[in-house]
Formats: structure tokens, C-alpha cells, sequence
């Protein structure tokens, strides 16, 4: 597939839809399903929808392509979001554990047998300062954490919005009356290598899955430990076929370590300007940063007026 790299453009004075061609789409496509990631894709670096976005999501949607956000977070932390898009979609959260439609009906969920969390909360002893349990309910302990001190200086920002949700649980095995969606691990880059290193060592490594997202800018890293198999590409697929749609039909925008499921997936994976490492060595397509509208531009060959 051919690429199209931020530094191709000429970004003197001009809108970035203007001045840049998407990445190409093979001749024979023909997309009937999209699905994009959130933070880092559809999020700008202000953490907002940006308008030109909106509105080729807007315009992709009015042309007959159906649209599935597929995000790490959950499923309630994900729905302002998704309001915001002004059209009835499906969201993938928790990194592919929840499938649920915006007025609440669930197509599918894959949670952590309560054993399996409990016996990694124990292999990761170490990272108890660390670690969060997520549950699949709208009231407080959906998140559960036992103390805010190590996790404050890494994501204030998503527990002061999640503030009215957390329960705080000591032993944090305590919480585990029903089975959780994830168990998810948050810290500094170097912190959270400790962590991928602690369970690499373990000996659960068939029962789950270990995604994980980095922003080394801000020095931030989550290792989120699902179900096995568990994944956005997983969840991705099964949506797919569940609609009838063919992975050739499938479109997909992301960024971080843990799209590669989904962009793996989806016949036509692109990434964001802004994408890791990972994912710029696989030879996808590449669109324009978050900072300069990159799902437009990855659109506007789907859509066009």
C-alpha cells in the first residue's frame, strides 16, 4: 500500500484536508465497515473531537459506511464521546471485552474469570500501587483501586473524571464477587517495563491477554491484562462477521501498541501520524497526526464533496 507521511506536506497556511491526499485505497475496495480508535486517533492532543474529523465521520456515515469506535476505555468513560458523533453507533471497549450499543444493549462480553484475576493480583504484589480493577456496572466500583498515591501522578486526569465510579478495596482481591472486565496496570515507562517483565515471569501467560498503550510525551504507560484472547482485533472481527462484512470490507485507524490486533484485522489498516514505532514498521498506510485531522484526510478517499 502506498504512504502518506506527515513530512510529505507542505503545512504553510493551509487546511490539512486541502493540502493532503489519503492513503490510497485498493481499486477493488469498497468499505462498508470502519472502526477507530479513540485517544491518539480520534482525540486531538487537546483531547477533543476536531471539526473537519466530525465531519467526514459525519459524511462516511451518511455515504452508507457503518462506524464502530473501538477504544481501551470503558464503555461509560467512551460514551461522551461517542455522543458527540451525532449518529447511533456501536462501541468496542475495554480494549475489545465490551460490545455495546449507545443506548446500552450488549452484543458481547468477554470478562476475566474472577480466579485468574485473583491469582495475577498475587503474582503482581509488587504493583499493587499500581493496579486497577475494572467491572462491567454503571455505580461506584465500577473501578476499583486500593490507594491513589502512585496512580495520582500518572493519570490524574482520568480519575478526576472517574472519580464517582472508584471504590477503594483493601486487599483489592476483596472486590472480586463477580468477575472483573480487566485488571489494568498504570505507570510511569520505566515503572511499567518492571511490570511487563513481572508477568512475562509468571506462569499465567496462556489464560491471558496483555495489551498495552504508551505515551512516552507524558511519560505515562498501561498494560491492560485481559481474558485470553481477548483483543480489539478479536471483538473487531466477530462484529464483522456478525454484520456480514469481509475483512476487505473493514477500514481501520489507530495508533497505539494495542490496535495491532485490530489493524491486523482490518483489510485496510491505516495509522496515525503520531502511531508508535510497532506500528510504523509493518508497511500500513499512514495518515496524518491527530494534531492535523488525520481521520479526515485517511477518509476523504471513501467520501468525497
Amino acid at each position: 500500500m502506498s504512504q502518506y507521511r506527515v513530512d510529505d506536506a507542505n503545512t504553510t497556511g493551509r487546511s490539512p484536508i486541502a493540502k493532503a491526499r489519503s492513503p490510497a485505497l485498493p481499486q477493488s475496495a469498497s468499505i462498508r465497515l470502519l472502526a477507530t480508535d479513540i485517544d491518539g486517533t480520534l482525540l486531538n492532543p487537546q483531547f477533543k473531537i476536531s471539526p473537519d474529523d466530525l465531519a467526514a465521520l459525519r459524511r462516511a456515515r451518511a455515504s452508507g459506511i457503518e462506524i464502530v469506535l473501538v477504544t481501551g476505555r470503558r464503555h461509560t468513560f467512551a460514551l461522551p464521546i461517542a455522543k458527540q458523533l451525532g449518529f447511533d453507533l456501536w462501541l468496542i471497549s475495554s480494549n475489545g471485552a465490551v460490545t455495546r450499543s449507545l443506548a446500552g444493549e450488549t452484543f458481547h462480553r468477554d470478562l476475566m474469570p474472577r480466579e485468574t484475576c485473583r491469582e495475577l493480583c498475587s503474582a503482581m504484589q509488587d504493583f499493587r500501587g499500581h493496579t486497577v480493577l475494572t467491572f462491567d456496572k454503571e455505580t461506584k466500583g465500577a473501578i476499583v483501586i486500593e490507594h491513589l498515591e502512585a496512580l495520582n501522578s500518572s493519570i490524574r486526569r482520568w480519575l478526576e473524571k472517574n472519580m464517582e465510579y472508584i471504590e477503594f478495596v483493601v486487599p483489592i482481591e476483596r472486590s472480586l464477587v463477580d468477575d472483573p472486565v480487566q485488571a489494568m496496570f498504570c505507570g510511569s515507562m520505566a515503572r511499567m517495563a518492571e511490570a511487563l517483565r513481572a508477568l512475562e515471569a509468571s506462569s499465567m501467560g496462556n489464560r491471558i491477554t496483555v495489551l498495552r498503550t504508551e505515551y512516552p510525551e507524558r511519560d505515562l504507560s498501561m498494560i491492560d491484562v485481559l481474558n485470553t484472547g481477548c483483543s480489539k482485533g478479536h471483538a473487531l472481527s466477530r462484529w464483522a462477521a456478525h454484520r456480514g462484512y469481509h475483512r476487505e470490507q473493514v477500514m481501520a485507524i489507530g495508533d497505539n501498541h494495542n490496535d495491532v490486533e485490530m489493524l491486523e484485522f482490518a483489510g485496510h489498516p491505516v495509522i496515525m501520524g503520531n502511531a508508535c514505532a510497532e506500528l510504523r514498521n509493518r508497511g500500513w498506510s499512514v495518515t496524518l497526526g491527530n494534531d492535523q485531522c488525520g481521520v479526515a484526510v485517511a477518509l476523504a478517499e471513501l467520501v468525497t464533496g
